[in-house]
């Protein structure tokens, strides 16, 4: 594995643990009966945690992607798309 593709992973784990501490609030909050705006927006900053996360992965595999002619074993232009896609 490359270094940047070592730092890209680094920073999608950390956004996944970022994101399940903030779950875990909303988890926290929802038991506790917390008022609806806390728990939205603890879940908005999940969701933006997660997307963020997924936005990275897929970014990463673009540039390996594209890394130079010749490379066959990444995702074809339409997998990026749908993926990306897929966090809309």
């Amino acid at each position: 594995m490359s270094t940047d593709a070592e730092a890209a992973q680094r920073k999608v784990v950390n956004r996944l643990k970022r994101a399940r501490g903030q779950l875990d609030a909303v988890i926290s909050a929802a038991e506790r009966g917390a008022p609806c705006r806390e728990v939205v927006t603890q879940l908005a900053a999940v969701t933006h945690a997660l997307n963020r996360a997924g936005f990275v992965v897929i970014s990463t595999a673009m540039e390996e992607c594209l890394g130079g002619p010749g490379q066959t074993d990444g995702p074809t232009k339409e997998e990026l798309e749908k993926l990306f896609l897929s966090l809309a």
